[in-house]
């Protein structure tokens, strides 16, 4: 007799998960019914107390709607309608929340309706209301596809298993590994596991370490667990690099032949000063009628990146570079991108170009699209050409140069700098009055020593030189997506790749106008009126620039935005006010710009539209892969915040209060935006409750406030690097 039999024979034991496993079979075959005696065998279920059990749960999911009576003493499962498959968002305190686009609202899952359901899992729920109220519960019924089977965690060891504790702190249980899949792996140490199996009988999954990654806290250890917990790769495979070697370095006759040859033409490159990789640069020349010839020239990735491909299979698998506080994870090996693509002054390159021939007043008289060869004169970073902004001058000092010595730079380069300056205001003016949205939020960037651990802190802001870069940037971008998608105002309906960005929601906007009311800001709200919500957004923006509260207010307006996406489906740009928008500029470090490259040329060769199913899915996987890469990213800074405060530990620091929950107060502090936490019981001056309305802690005794944006006094308790956690002690509020 098995354990399960033995166990349920006991005299009124109550049998476990018994809604879950008759939902579990009803749900298996949902037109068949099933009276107690069928569950019950089901079941391996044989004593009368089991089999009551049965009968009496049947009777209570009739009750709740669950399930139906087909015919006497016969349960079958509910009629579908109040069943939905969508997606599980799982919170850091164990509840969830379901997200479907059949629904209007998420419906709330409770951790004890989750049965085994994961972040970003694909299940379906069942929809009830909850006991005597209105308010709408969901119970996962059944999980359809795991989002993710693999987790980085620290292994706890005991004599004959193990237990990996997860870093994700949405993963709320913890992955038993017998001991015969440890791979050797010892007490203490981080491991990638991979999930196996999660047993009825067991309240956690199993699993099997498939690599162990090192000790906790080790630099290297944390940065490869990060891009490990998003599934994103460290390295190439040998013959991926193989591949990539076998690439022609040099540009034969017949290839340039092939192209427009503007090597003779004036070009440069704008980068930042740390850039390996070139993937754009600016051509300038004055024309005979006084208009100006600008050329927009990207790295023409797609003639070595060829289709069916192992390179293109791996570049389309990654979608995008990663961008670590200390490294790059490329999208592509380092001999295309920073090597033979790469447009590195005194080469020749072969690029994918877009040139215009503009006036005076920023307007594009004449446009064209194609391949051509390219010979760069100056390499720039940011700072260099923002001094020739500055000054006017042609010296560039020492302690702005790269080389750290001063040099001079050509008069025609002075001369193209500052035209294109003047005319990227002029563009940049006519977005914000069409209805675009600056987010000129300050970065936040890290002094590395040289074992890559945070030494200082500095803020990286956009001034005029990056500005200018991004107009012409955004100029292209427009004008190809233009080009392929409108004929004379009307669409084409060719197929393309398209970056485009939803209107914003409604709720949220309204939430971020209460929460900076709070502060004295106003933010009119008006979707009718685009123009009025977009100038109000913009001049919240501007208002709170360079005070204590702005990344904060920063973060919310960015979040009361909709998500840029690629799809084949135009819809628009909001945030930047076009109509057509594509990704045409960055083709070394986002695939979907390989896409648009590979597609402007078949339709510049004549060829006919194609079919859009196969490239929706290609860019549904590029925009989720950006989302990965975004999260690693974020992830990266948070360990550097975390692994920097380390050594500031008995430091005071002002910070504004960022975020209040029922479990206490995130403080983001103002010199460098480093967030942490002050939880609720270690406020000692009172016994304080949340209050959702007033985004506030208020202490029961005194009425006192920690409110949303207060300036309070702190200093870090504990720094938990595993977790990216930084916890604080409050010494006092600040009155401002």
């Amino acid at each position: 007799m098995s354990t399960r039999k033995k166990i349920y024979k006991k005299k009124g034991n109550v049998i476990k998960d018994l809604t879950k496993k008759i939902l579990k079979i009803l749900n298996q075959s949902p037109s068949n019914s099933y009276n107690y005696k069928q569950l019950s065998s089901k079941l391996e279920i044989t004593d009368a107390s089991g089999r009551n059990q049965i009968i009496q749960k049947l009777e209570e999911l009739k009750g709740q709607k669950k399930v139906e009576e087909a015919e006497r003493g016969k349960f079958k499962i509910a009629p579908a309608s109040k069943y939905y498959i969508g997606i599980l968002d799982v919170t850091t305190n164990g509840n969830a929340y379901f997200i479907c686009e059949e629904l209007e609202k998420d419906i709330y899952i409770p951790a004890r309706n989750l049965n085994r359901g994961l972040d970003k899992d694909t299940v379906k729920i069942y929809k009830y209301n909850r006991k005597n109220s209105s308010k709408e519960e969901g119970d996962v019924v059944e999980i359809i596809k795991r989002a993710k089977t693999e987790f980085v965690g620290v292994l706890q060891l005991n004599k004959n298993f193990g237990f990996v504790v997860p870093d994700d702190s949405k993963m709320y249980s913890d992955i038993f590994v017998a001991k015969n899949k440890l791979k050797d792996a010892e007490n203490g140490v981080k491991v990638l596991v991979k999930m196996t199996d999660w047993p009825d009988n067991s309240k956690n999954p199993f699993g099997e370490v498939l690599e162990i990654l090192g000790m906790p806290g080790d630099h290297e250890t944390e940065i490869h667990s990060i891009l490990l917990e998003y599934g994103l790769p460290f390295k190439f495979q040998e013959k991926v690099e193989a591949e990539a070697d076998l690439i022609p370095l040099e540009i034969s006759k017949t290839e340039i032949e092939n192209r427009r040859d503007m090597r003779k033409d004036l070009t440069f490159t704008i980068d930042p000063k740390d850039a390996k990789d070139f993937d754009d640069a600016l051509s300038f020349e004055v024309l005979e009628n006084g208009n100006y010839e600008i050329g927009i020239h990207i790295a023409d990735v797609s003639h070595y990146l060829q289709e069916k491909t192992i390179l293109d299979d791996e570049a389309y698998s990654r979608a995008t570079s990663v961008y670590l506080v200390d490294r790059v994870v490329p999208m592509l090996p380092e001999v295309l991108s920073n090597g033979v693509c790469s447009l590195r002054p005194n080469e020749e390159k072969l690029t994918f170009s877009a040139v215009f021939e503009m006036n005076e007043k920023g307007h594009v008289l004449n446009e064209w699209f194609g391949r051509t060869v390219t010979y760069s004169d100056q390499r720039f970073a940011y700072e260099e050409a923002q001094e020739i902004i500055e000054t006017k001058a042609n010296i560039i000092s020492e302690e702005i140069s790269i080389t750290g010595e001063s040099y001079t730079v050509q008069p025609a380069i002075v001369e193209a700098v500052l035209k294109l300056d003047k005319l990227a205001k002029i563009l940049r003016k006519k977005r914000l009055q069409q209805g675009a949205i600056t987010f000129d939020r300050v970065e936040v960037k890290f002094n590395l020593n040289e074992k890559s651990e945070p030494i200082g802190v500095f803020f990286k802001e956009s001034k005029d030189a990056n500005k200018l870069i991004e107009e012409f940037m955004l100029l292209a971008n427009r004008k190809v997506a233009e080009f392929v998608g409108s004929k004379k105002g009307v669409p084409t309906k060719n197929t393309f790749i398209y970056r485009v960005h939803d209107e914003p929601d409604e709720d949220k906007l309204m939430s971020l106008q209460t929460i900076v009311s709070k502060f004295g800001y106003k933010n009119k709200i008006d979707l009718k009126n685009k123009q009025t919500t977009s100038s109000s957004l913009n001049q919240l923006l501007q208002d709170v620039h360079g005070t204590g509260e702005a990344n904060m207010i920063e973060t919310l307006a960015v979040r009361s935005m909709s998500k840029a996406v690629y799809t084949t489906d135009n819809i628009g740009h909001y945030g930047l006010a076009f109509d057509y928008y594509s990704h045409f500029t960055s083709p070394i470090r986002r695939y979907p710009d390989v896409m648009t490259h590979r597609l402007l040329q078949h339709y510049l060769d004549g060829g006919k539209s194609p079919k859009p199913e196969g490239y929706e899915e290609k860019c549904k996987h590029s925009s989720d892969m950006e989302q990965l890469a975004s999260k690693a990213e974020r992830d990266s800074i948070k360990y550097m915040q975390v692994k920097y405060m380390e050594d500031h530990k008995d430091q005071e620091f002002e910070g504004v209060i960022s975020g209040v929950t029922e479990w206490g107060i995130y403080v983001e502090i103002i010199e460098n935006k480093c967030e942490g936490m002050v939880r609720i019981r270690e406020i000692k001056d009172d016994y304080y409750l949340y209050d959702e309305k007033q985004y506030a802690l208020v202490g029961q005794s005194t009425k006192n406030l920690y409110q949303l944006g207060d300036h309070v006094l702190i200093k870090v308790k504990h720094t938990d690097l595993e977790r990216k956690h930084l916890d604080f002690n409050l010494l006092e509020k600040i009155s401002k």
